[in-house]
């Protein structure tokens, strides 16, 4: 198969990051999820922490949505005051997705991948979706104590915080189905037939 990039943007508890985990390992590609958080800060030498902590704390603030900028590929320079901002730490990222993205096959999870990359070919956007009783189930592997108001809450309070991250950075909804090439109710499918599916999309796409 030519190279070929998946980009996969996912409700919280849909499974996403599972399907692009399993895409890799049947495809023989690296995978790619906060790794680019590392790689990013040895592009630039800011420190990891604080693309961990733009990552998860973009707030929506009328400054926020005054300040909306979309991704340029334009690099702030060392010596300037706003180097560290959160929109040259999205910047970097950018460039490191961008660069994996000419250079190698791989899947990449999230951080606007399918918008900074949508100007290539060889790239399949996908958006993992799911009920919220099924993204609830899912989720309680991982938060056994909640009670099911609180998972709730996490869950909607998660995916807001990535609608409001997507839309800051790219101007577009997250949820719009225009943004990507296949979308999909994961609940509907077991791991091994959603990764069937992509593969067939991509065979379809690319092969």
């Amino acid at each position: 198969m030519k190279k070929f990039v998946i980009t996969i943007a996912r409700e919280y508890g849909s499974g996403g990051r599972t399907v692009g985990k399993l895409l890799a390992e049947e495809l023989g590609v690296p995978f790619y999820d906060r790794e680019l958080l590392r790689m990013a800060s040895d592009e630039s030498g800011i420190n990891e922490t604080l693309f961990a902590k733009a990552d998860e704390n973009l707030k929506s603030t009328v400054l926020w949505k005054a300040f909306r900028k979309s991704y340029s590929g334009e690099l702030i320079p060392p010596d300037s005051e706003d180097f560290v901002s959160n929109s040259n730490l999205f910047q970097f990222q950018s460039k490191v997705i961008r660069e994996l993205a000419a250079q190698e096959s791989c899947v990449i999870i999230g951080r606007c991948a399918d918008y900074i990359l949508r100007d290539m070919d060889h790239v399949l956007r996908l958006y993992v979706h799911a009920p919220m009783e099924s993204c609830m189930e899912r989720a309680r592997v991982f938060h056994p104590n909640l009670s099911d108001s609180e998972l709730r809450r996490l869950i909607q309070k998660i995916d807001k915080r990535r609608a409001e991250y997507y839309e800051y950075f790219t101007g577009k909804h997250w949820k719009d189905a225009d943004n990507y090439d296949l979308c999909f109710n994961s609940s509907q499918l077991s791991w091994d037939q959603c990764v069937r599916l992509v593969k067939a999309y991509l065979d379809i796409k690319l092969g």
